[in-house]
């Protein structure tokens, strides 16, 4: 499962949530099922999903730009 992820910075970015999905945890184990994983959103500026589960956008830029997955705009 993969989401293409646009930043305030004018960054964006492919980010794969199989290893949040790997972790099966009571919130992350409906990511699996493709039509719930779909059904994400933002919210006060966070990934979110219907069952509450919120992903920072800053550790999400983090998390893509340390594995050198992020495109930042030209200066």
């Amino acid at each position: 499962m993969r989401l293409d992820l646009a930043f305030s910075d004018g960054a964006h970015g492919i980010w794969s949530a199989e290893e949040l999905i790997a972790r099966d945890t009571v919130l992350t184990r409906p990511l699996a099922d493709p039509d719930y994983f779909a059904r994400a959103f933002i919210e006060g500026g966070a990934l979110a999903w219907p069952n509450g589960l919120e992903l920072s956008p800053n550790a999400l830029h983090q998390r893509l730009d340390t594995a050198g997955r992020l495109a930042k705009r030209a200066a």
